[in-house]
Formats: structure tokens, sequence, C-alpha cells
């Protein structure tokens, strides 16, 4: 019996899955020695030439400066500074853009499904057009034909007298907190958790009794109105830094440069046209039926909406939204065209040119936006794993 068994199932080489993991170990094998093929030749070749590896160049001088900097920065900073202000610059664009790009893109989308024969003709318009030409070229128009053609400092535009608009970008009055402003920001943080607390209370109580909370006007309330009592009651602990004209530019307030404004703008309106088309067709694969029943209970047309359309449409909408905060977190890189110190310019530009240190920089450069992608898409699919239609 053991003879019969043992021939009838043939030797191991015609077993499949035996075949399968033989191969899939040659592959891999193959795959790491031409990693290290790769590496090793590397490593020669930059011993060959003189030049160091490792990360030791972080800890030496940068010796240049940046224009827009969100922490303390000097000539006399490391590179490791210098990093630090590339990825702060290039988050703070990514994420003005992320939420301009998204509150133009639904209203537009909504616009273009609008009764109103010129609001939507004129919503199709803009999408027609801003996503059809190129993101640098919409980059360089915004930089050079609107903002570079603002008049000089001395000939700025005022809004209020504290408020200028000039070649230079926009000038506005600095806030500078006094002692005592902690508590404001502790008062904030507590309005926050009171909120979060109050929709948890706010939804079982809807599902006990069906009564609805006011949660947008309640919220409103706590996230303002508690940190404006804290404020008021601790002697109001902040003063204003008003721009004033002092010889050929301002002297006080702060400017946000022409770049930043340029680079905003163009990633925003590029990439709201995108957006607007997932959320129209994402509106319309909500199946009829359920606004006829939603007028059949005679709800007005923006509960209609907020209630009923848009929750059912954020299946179809998150999933492509995604992919649209992905491409505009990597289309900020863009911003080497105009001089916009991003991660791009000032760690892969300036400093890669000063050090050489090629592989190094460029591998943390990639490792930066690889993490920052990884991490919008994660808590992306947190809320779209929430959104989704549980079946039993």
């Amino acid at each position: 019996m053991l003879r019969s068994s043992s021939r009838a199932r043939g030797p191991l080489w015609r077993n499949p899955a035996v075949r399968a993991l033989v191969f899939q170990a040659i592959l891999l094998l193959a795959l790491v020695a031409l990693v290290a093929m790769i590496v090793f030749n590397t490593m020669a070749n930059l011993e060959a030439r003189g030049i160091t590896t490792g990360f030791g160049f972080l800890n030496e001088r940068a010796g240049f400066s940046i224009p827009q900097t969100l922490i303390d920065y000097s000539g006399n900073s490391t590179y490791a500074r210098t990093f630090i202000v590339g990825l702060l610059n290039t988050l703070l664009v990514s994420v003005m853009g992320i939420v301009a790009a998204t509150i133009i893109g639904f209203a537009v989308g909504i616009s273009r499904l609008s009764t109103n024969w010129l609001l939507a003709k004129l919503a199709a318009v803009y999408v027609e057009t801003f996503r059809n030409i190129p993101l640098l070229v919409q980059i360089l128009f915004w930089y050079f034909a609107v903002l570079q053609a603002l008049p000089s400092p001395r000939q700025s535009l005022a809004v209020f007298d504290i408020f200028f608009i000039n070649v230079r970008g926009l000038v506005m009055p600095d806030p500078q907190p006094l002692p005592g402003f902690e508590a404001v920001l502790w008062a904030l943080l507590l309005a926050v958790g009171m909120v979060a607390l109050l929709v948890l209370y706010a939804r079982r109580r809807q599902a006990r009794t069906g009564k609805a909370l006011p949660m947008y006007w309640l919220g409103a309330a706590l996230i303002i109105g508690l940190p404006l009592l804290v404020f008021l009651a601790t002697g109001m602990p902040l003063e204003w830094s008003i721009p004033e004209m002092a010889g050929f530019n301002f002297r006080g307030g702060v400017t946000i440069i022409p770049e930043l404004m340029a680079l905003w703008l163009a990633l925003s309106i590029y990439t709201a046209a995108f957006i607007a088309e997932i959320v129209r067709s994402g509106i319309q694969s909500v199946p009829h039926g359920q606004v006829e029943a939603a007028r059949s209970l005679s709800l007005p047309g923006n509960i209609t909406l907020r209630k009923v359309v848009i929750p059912q449409a954020m299946r179809v909408i998150v999933p492509q939204l995604t992919s649209q905060y992905l491409n505009l977190i990597k289309n900020s890189s863009l911003a080497t065209a105009i001089g916009y110190p991003d991660l791009v310019a000032v760690f892969a530009g300036t400093a890669l040119n000063q050090t050489g240190q090629a592989i190094e920089i460029v591998a943390m450069t990639m490792a930066v936006y690889l993490v920052i992608s990884l991490v919008v898409s994660a808590l992306m699919n947190i809320y779209n794993a929430r959104t989704l239609l549980k079946e039993r």
C-alpha cells in the first residue's frame, strides 16, 4: 500500500505546489543578488570618486538662507534643520491645497447638477478649462502673469490699511501671543473634546428617541465661544504687529510670499476640477428614488442633499478623492519651477548641490513623500470603511 500511494503521488518536481515554491525561491534569490550587485557597484564607484557616504552631513552647516520658514532658521543652521524646514513647507502647501481643493471641488461638482442653467454651464466651463491645462503651466501663469504683475511695495494695494498686496506678496498683521495665551489654547482643546463627547451623546439620543440635536450650532458655539470667553477673561493676551512702510519695504507684520500663493492657487484650482467630476459622478450614482422619497417627506432641498444624497455618494467619492489628495501632495514638488522653498527645492536641490550626497538626500526625499502618502491613504481608508454600507 505504501508503494502504490508513493507511486501515485509521483516525484516532487511534478508537484505544482513544490514547483511554485522552487520558482519563487529562485526569483527571490535573483532579486536579492541584483540588489546586492547594485549596492556593491554603487559603493565601489563612490569610493573610487572619493565621495563619502552616510548621514553625517546632516550635522554640517548649511550656509544658505530660505525665504519662508515656519521654525527658526539661519545661515548657521544644519542640513538637518534645512530638511525640517523644507518638510514643513511641503506639508503647509499640501494641507492648504487639500482644504481649498475640497471646498471648491464640492461646490463646483454640486453646481454642475444645478437646475440653474447659467450656474451649471459656468461649473462645466471651469472643469473643462482647468483640468485640461497642465499644472505646471497654471503655476507659471499665476506666478508670472498675475502675481509678478502686481505693483511695487510703495504702490501696494491696501485693504483697510492693514493688508497690503504687492509684488513681494501679501503683508498682513502678525499676532504676537502674550503670557496667558496658553489658557486660550487649552480652552480650545477642551472645547474640541466637549464637542466630540456631545456628538456621541447626540447619536445615542437620536437612536433612542429619534430627535436630533443642532450639532452644527452647538459645536460652533463651543469651539468659538469657550476660547473667546477665556480670551476675554485673561485680559486679551494677544497683540498685533501692524505692518508699516519703512524705506522700500514693510516693517512688522508677516509676509506670505508670492511663490506660496501661486503654488497654492494652482494646486487648489487644478485639483478641484477633478474633485468636481468625482463629486458629480458620486451624486449621480445615488438612486433617484432616494431623492423622490425625501421629497415625498417634504424635506427641503438642502436637507435632502446633506442628509440623504451626500452620505450615500461618499461611498463612491472617497476612494477617488484619496487618489486626488495623493496627487496634490506629489504635485507640490513642482514648486521648484517658481522657487518655493519646499522639500525638493531646498533639500533635494540646494542641499544636494552643496553636499553631493545624492543617494542619501534623494532616498530621504522619496521616503518622506512615501510616508506622507501612506498616512493620508490610511486615514482616508479608515474614513472610507466607516462610510461603506454595512450588510448583514
